[in-house]
Order: structure tokens, then C-alpha cells, then sequence
């Protein structure tokens, strides 16, 4: 009886011991891929191979995440994880920002209050950024709170959410494309996120998220499998890469 008693107890507490190792997993696992994309970052002060719109894409998503949580609730492990990403988004953007600026050969400043939409998401200060997130939230929590009866409203949101998510390697995988090249992107970083996303398409499957969750993971497990095939594929057919410059305008414009 006893026996039986303490391995009731096992069992209960290495249950327990899982949940929270896979709490703790789904808050810090998305944070971890760009560890060392910023560390790369860092460490060559070029900020070239690594597009900030994915930064921009993370911080929408998770943004309309969170106010999706006052129309419908999800597990709180779930709005840890879009506040830590928030955090982390910014401070990849405040290291991209300063790096760039400071190899700029334009004194030229660029601001958000500018409104020139030629240089969206390209400012000289990551003050300008913060601007901007704030601005998108303000405005969002109003639609939200104005319309936070309408069901329908609520479901596009949550889809909105998980679907802009759903898109967040398509900058990176425009800006491949555009520089003909994976040089400067962290290739662990893209292993971290198809690992992570095929981490998290199951454990919302599992726990029985809402629809638009689950199948738009699977729409990012897919797009991170493209990356990867760009980087086996420049790798093998190396291509002349585009200038920076050029392709890194090419993209503010197209995006």
C-alpha cells in the first residue's frame, strides 16, 4: 500500500515537473534562436543579414495576441511568451538600429514622426520604433475595446495574430532572395525556429489551443523548411550577391 502511495506520488510530481519544463519551454524557447543571431550581430557590427521586418512581424503578432486574450481565453503560459518576445523583439531592433547607424555614411536622420513611408521601419533611433509599437497598440486596444462584443471580430483577431506570426520567417526569406545570399543570418537561428515551431505546432495540438493557433504553426514550420532550402541552396550554387544597399531598400519598399 504504501509502495503504491509513494509511486502515486512519483508519478503525480514528475507529471507536475513536466508541465512546467514545458511551460518554460514554450515562454523562453521562441526567445532562444536569436541568441545568437544577436551575438553575431554583435560581435561583426553588421546588422546586413538579418531583416529587422522580422522584428516587426513579432511584435504585431504578439501585440494582437495578447489583446486576442480579453476576447477569448488561452493559457496564461501562452501570454508570458508574447510578452517575453515583445521584450526580446525590442532589443534585437535597438541592436540592429544602432549598428546600422553607425555604419551609415548618411548623416541624414530619420524618424517616425517623418511619415515617409519610403523609409518605414528603417529610422535612425530606436526611439522611433518604440514610437511606432506603442502608436499600432494604442490604436489596436481602441478597435479592440470598442468591438470586443462582436464575435466575429474577435475570431479575425486571434486568426490575424497567429497568422502575422505564421509569416515571420517570409522577411528573412525575401531578404535571402534579394541578397542572393544566407551570409550574415544565423543559421542556428533557423534550426532553433524549426525546432521550436514544430515544438509548438504539437504542443497546441495537444492542449487543444484554439484552431487558428494550430494551423498556422504548421504554415511556419513550412516556411522555416524553405529557409533552410535557401541555405543549402546558395550554399551549393553560390550566387553573385546583390549590394546591400540596394537590396536592403528593395525590401523596405516591397515590404
Amino acid at each position: 500500500m504504501m509502495d503504491e502511495e509513494l509511486l502515486d506520488q512519483l508519478v503525480s510530481g514528475f507529471g507536475i515537473l513536466v508541465t512546467w519544463v514545458a511551460a518554460g519551454a514554450m515562454i523562453f524557447g521562441g526567445v532562444v534562436p536569436y541568441v545568437p543571431q544577436y551575438r553575431h550581430i554583435r560581435r561583426s557590427q553588421n546588422a546586413e543579414g538579418f531583416s529587422t521586418y522580422v522584428c516587426l512581424v513579432l511584435l504585431v503578432a504578439n501585440i494582437l495576441r495578447i489583446l486576442f486574450r480579453f476576447g477569448r481565453y488561452f493559457e496564461t503560459v501562452l501570454l508570458w511568451q508574447s510578452i517575453v518576445m515583445i521584450c526580446t523583439m525590442l532589443a534585437m531592433l535597438n541592436l540592429c538600429t544602432n549598428v546600422r547607424v553607425a555604419s551609415e555614411l548618411s548623416t541624414k536622420r530619420r524618424s517616425f514622426i517623418d511619415f515617409d513611408w519610403s523609409y518605414f521601419w528603417l529610422w535612425s533611433r530606436f526611439m522611433d520604433y518604440v514610437q511606432c509599437v506603442l502608436a499600432f497598440t494604442l490604436v489596436a486596444a481602441y478597435l479592440t475595446y470598442l468591438l470586443l462584443d462582436s464575435t466575429l471580430f474577435v475570431e479575425t483577431l486571434g486568426f490575424l495574430a497567429v497568422f502575422t506570426e505564421a509569416m515571420l520567417g517570409t522577411p528573412q526569406l525575401y531578404c535571402n532572395h534579394q541578397n542572393k545570399s544566407t551570409e550574415g543570418m544565423s543559421v542556428k537561428m533557423v534550426l532553433m525556429w524549426t525546432s521550436g515551431d514544430t515544438f509548438k505546432t504539437i504542443y497546441f495540438l495537444l492542449t487543444q489551443a484554439p484552431v487558428q493557433f494550430w494551423t498556422c504553426g504548421l504554415l511556419q514550420v513550412l516556411v522555416d523548411f524553405a529557409i533552410l532550402f535557401q541555405v543549402y541552396y546558395y550554399s551549393r550554387y553560390p550566387q553573385k550577391p546583390a549590394s546591400h544597399t540596394v537590396s536592403h531598400t528593395s525590401s523596405a519598399k516591397a515590404l
